[in-house]
């Protein structure tokens, strides 16, 4: 299958060509065509605006170029209507016997339906949740993670290799400080002097992990150093951050380590390139990225004067470290605590050489939870943030991926609660998987029946089935504009608009009634039709990373999901001594 605006720009182009050659239209360079919905379905299903686009060269009104361009485009299967609009419009509408056989062209592409060749044979890397291993995941980390993840499925659909990575910012003080806070904990759990650091971490996990610790090890770390407690933490941490993205379908492929960028001397070495190219220098015992060359306000400090590097330069290091890797496109997903940094990070990708056209940043705001039109705080006990397991125990996985994902990723978001708790049409969660559920009940009732659709006639389909295909077809559209415009949030959008067009029909188009009787030619069709829409559905709750149930249950609010306690060792504690 291909994109129908393109397949219309071609005939458009034929068009113009055809008219070139006759002598109706004088020679010019034809434009690139921008082929659109009309606004009003009675408009028809494409429209071109290329009289408009090519009235300086014709100089003729757009309304007879457009006439023009019709007496001279040629006939092809998909299209049956062409008509001429004020002022100018070219109206394109689908012929209802090609928009019944895509039923069978959906069917036969199965799980792959839309598959679209526009990454074949390029590689791409999605970074994406990233968060630093000193404490459980929170809801606002998890935007991230939905968006970036999302995108991965959309760049994989469109047949880009796809490497789903999270950078483990293992280094730095902050990794210190949870170090020393396990620290504490632990000695004051043997009842010894401990000086809890001043900005250290608070939360009960910090207690629990270092409630492990004392049960594995006892008092034989009494007199280790901050450092080993930080590993025993950050990984304790890290594996769980992953059991809870596993709650939520995300998982990567890369865990990339940033310590090892020091390990390796790619951090440095990365300063030694900038001196090199002349964009970076010494002052005040620091050391300074002339990224005021490039485009900035002021320069930058990459290098403090204590030695130590400012997060811009590992980030350098990192992105250098990806490009080196052969990506076609890397895409970064990040908070909006990025969103000053991350220009200057492409500043430095610029600097050290590499084009930074190939890196795509997106923000994300942050996440309020909303319950009955107040913030609500879920849980103080394990830190001051909301974490994710709680999210997924109160609404269920499926939710926290469709609500985190169905708003502009640079708007705040408010996560409504209760709608997410609701199962009913209200909830657009349920909304989108009862329609897959209502198509996998037909074909429930259907084989009790005996009934098939093998060697359904599609011409007995009718206009409001034919309805849903066309809605049906524009989700190769909205892959393509998701992955192009790094808007998947459009995804969201169209699997409930799409939901809200088949439910009505499915109320109205029966394959079995005890009413009335159903020629067995139409019952075929329609259950083929079904068919269809189910592969549709499916294909889309999977790219959005949610399930596509056959049967909707009800959904009882989790028990909370049960962290480690003292006697369970965290993931590699034996190894890790």
């Amino acid at each position: 299958m291909s994109l129908i605006p393109q397949e219309v720009a071609a005939v458009v182009r034929r068009g113009i060509a055809a008219a070139q050659a006759a002598g109706a239209l004088p020679a010019f360079d034809i434009p690139t065509l921008k082929i659109e919905r009309p606004k009003r379905p009675e408009q028809g299903d494409y429209a071109s605006a290329v009289a408009m686009q090519v009235q300086k060269q014709v100089s003729k009104p757009p309304i007879e170029i457009a006439k023009t361009i019709q007496a001279h485009l040629p006939q092809v299967e998909f299209i049956s209507a062409v008509e001429v609009a004020p002022p100018g419009f070219l109206n394109f509408r689908l012929s209802d016997r090609w928009l019944a056989n895509q039923v069978e062209a959906i069917i036969q592409a199965g799980e792959r339906v839309f598959q679209q060749d526009l990454g074949a044979g390029k590689k791409a890397q999605v970074e994406y949740v990233s968060a630093n291993p000193t404490g459980p995941l929170s809801v606002h980390r998890i935007r991230g993670g939905v968006i970036g993840d999302t995108i991965a499925n959309l760049l994989a659909a469109v047949s880009y290799d796809v490497t789903r990575e999270y950078y483990f910012n293992n280094a730095g003080q902050q990794m210190n400080v949870l170090g020393e806070s396990v620290r504490a904990r632990y000695l004051e759990m043997l009842g010894l002097p401990a000086e809890f650091p001043p900005n250290g971490y608070k939360g009960m996990y910090i207690r629990m992990i270092a409630a492990t610790i004392l049960a594995f090890r006892g008092d034989e770390m009494r007199d280790a150093p901050a450092s080993e407690f930080r590993v025993l933490a950050a990984r304790a941490i890290m594996e769980r951050i992953k059991h809870s993205m596993r709650r939520v379908n995300i998982v990567h492929d890369v865990y990339f380590l940033e310590n090892s960028l020091y390990e390796d001397g790619s951090v440095w070495a990365t300063v030694e390139e900038l001196r090199k190219r002349g964009y970076a220098y010494d002052l005040d015992g620091a050391v300074w990225f002339k990224s005021s060359a490039l485009g900035d306000e002021k320069d930058r400090v990459i290098v403090k004067q204590t030695g130590d590097p400012t997060y811009r330069l590992p980030d350098m290091a990192y992105h250098r470290n990806k490009l080196e890797r052969g990506f076609d496109l890397i895409v970064d997903v990040f908070g909006a605590d990025h969103a000053a940094t991350a220009p200057q990070v492409l500043l430095g990708v610029k600097a050290l050489g590499y084009d930074p056209a190939a890196v795509r940043t997106i923000i994300h705001q942050m996440v309020e939870l909303v319950e009955g039109g107040e913030a609500r705080r879920m849980s103080t006990r394990r830190g001051d943030f909301v974490e994710l397991d709680e999210l997924v125990d109160d609404v269920g996985a499926d939710a926290v991926r469709y609500f985190m994902l169905a708003q502009n990723p640079n708007t705040a978001m408010e996560f409504d609660l209760n709608l997410a708790r609701t199962q009913g049409d209200e909830n657009p969660v349920y909304r989108i998987q009862n329609a897959h559920v209502r198509c996998a009940g037909i074909f429930r009732k259907a084989a009790e029946r005996g009934l098939t659709d093998e060697g359904a006639d599609l011409s007995k389909l009718g206009p409001d089935e034919l309805s849903v295909v066309r809605k049906m077809l524009e989700m190769e559209e909205v892959i393509h504009r998701a992955v192009t415009e790094m808007a998947p949030q459009g995804l969201a959008y169209y699997a409930l608009d799409l939901a809200g067009i088949f439910h009505p029909v499915y109320d109205r188009v029966r394959v079995m009634s005890d009413q009335e009787h159903i020629p067995d030619d139409v019952q075929k069709a329609r259950l083929r039709f079904y068919r269809a829409a189910k592969v549709v559905f499916a294909r889309a709750l999977k790219l959005m990373g949610m399930s596509a149930p056959e049967f909707m249950e009800r959904r009882e609010r989790a028990e909370p999901a049960q962290q480690p306690q003292a006697e369970t060792a965290p993931p590699d504690m034996e190894e890790a001594a």
